[in-house]
């Protein structure tokens, strides 16, 4: 890792923010520089001064104490940091992360920062427990927060469980990873197709899916994250494009089919996340339809099998990877759709999973590749899903 990484460490009110100053020794050791925010009530636990020597910055624990006649410190040290960690992180302050609750330096520092953020939370394990705790960190996962696991033992109130702050040398290896990993797929081209196809019937109406782009959204991010130069084709969707991405609109599978091609060149992996309709209106009508008649019938022609047309056209070089939704025989249908459309691996998800396919936040896939293996995950939001692709991917072409 050549370039030097910038880690925001935020430190919380608990026994375990002694651990914090041995995090801060662990990273300055390996080349990376370390700012720090805290609580009030951190520095019950902690002094600023330890904090300070070990950084090399200054702390900041107040957003109305500044040596500076103006600040908007909780804005500006978030500007040039790579990831913010927060260890310890007690129940209060990932409940306010996850209600927007900006009331001291370390939650407003937290809503302006837009990067990824790792959270190893400490505290007793009935809190941990508390439905408000889980219903809080449940949020922040399904909006891409990574949680470090805490460990099982003894608790500073005397229990014995889960609960315990995960020690500095596993919270630096986990973000010292992510650094690793993200630079994996850098001088890599990845094409992403995401979202529905309108097939027009007329000028008002269209043939369309409930597909919500979401899962190739998030495989467009993930993977920019990780050092890739993206190229998102993305049908008519509502979502906003992730920083650093290159997208092209489309509305028809024909329009899917001709952008496809032309980037499928030059990229090294391609990943085929859209719904593109199978069929279309053999005739569009130039003038809306009237309803005049009790019956309307519309004669259908298949659109081009986009996945089909890139598997003949892949090279030896090229990784390809199709997405199948399923209502039954899922296996068999998925299996055939991998074999047939010469792809590395096939992702499949069954309209049969409660929270997995169309609209839906979560997803509930099995991989399945070309050398037999078949992985079978649980229910997940679509970020932690689009990883475990991500992975998957960085396995086989390993």
């Amino acid at each position: 890792m050549s370039e030097k990484k910038k880690i925001l460490l935020g430190i919380t009110g608990g026994i375990a923010a002694y651990k914090s100053l041995f995090l801060i020794r662990l990273f300055i050791k390996n080349n990376y520089q370390v700012k720090v925010v805290a609580t009030r009530n951190a520095l019950e636990f902690i002094t600023p001064l330890s904090i300070e020597t070990l950084s090399n910055n200054r702390l900041y624990a107040d957003v109305f104490d500044s040596p500076d006649e103006y600040t908007t410190e909780h804005i500006s040290i978030t500007d040039d940091a790579d990831v913010f960690v927060v260890a310890p992180a007690t129940a209060n302050s990932i409940g306010k992360f996850a209600n927007g609750i900006a009331d001291d330096a370390l939650s407003t520092t937290f809503l302006a920062f837009n990067k990824t953020v790792f959270i190893a939370r400490s505290m007793n394990t009935k809190m941990m427990e508390h439905y408000t705790v889980t219903k809080n960190i449940n949020y922040l996962k399904s909006n891409g927060v990574h949680f470090i696991e805490p460990e099982v033992g003894d608790l500073a109130c005397g229990y014995q469980g889960k609960g315990r702050m995960a020690e500095p040398e596993a919270i630096f290896e986990q973000v010292h990873n992510f650094f690793r990993g993200e630079q994996k797929f850098k001088g890599k081209k990845v094409l992403i197709s995401a979202g529905p196809t309108h097939e027009s019937i007329d000028p008002v109406r269209f043939i369309g899916n409930y597909s919500s782009g979401k899962m190739g959204f998030h495989l467009a991010e993930e993977f920019e994250k990780n050092g890739a130069e993206v190229v998102l084709i993305a049908g008519p969707v509502a979502l906003k494009t992730p920083s650093n991405i290159r997208r092209i609109n489309i509305t028809t599978a024909e329009e899917m089919l001709n952008a496809c091609k032309s980037e499928f060149l030059t990229a090294d992996i391609t990943i085929m996340a859209a719904a593109v309709a199978d069929y279309k209106p053999a005739e569009v009508s130039l003038q809306k339809i009237k309803k005049s008649e009790n019956h309307l019938e519309l004669q259908l022609t298949k659109t081009t099998d986009i996945l089909g047309t890139l598997g003949r056209m892949k090279k030896l070089n090229q990784f390809l990877v199709g997405f199948a939704l399923e209502t039954n025989n899922e296996k068999e249908n998925a299996l055939s759709k991998l074999h047939t459309k010469n792809l590395d691996f096939i992702v499949l998800n069954s309209l049969n999973d409660n929270g997995a396919g169309f609209a839906h936040n979560t997803n509930k896939i099995t991989i399945m590749d070309k050398q037999g293996n078949i992985t079978d995950y649980p229910l997940k939001s679509k970020k932690e899903v689009a990883r475990d692709i991500l992975l998957h991917i960085e396995k086989q072409m390993d």
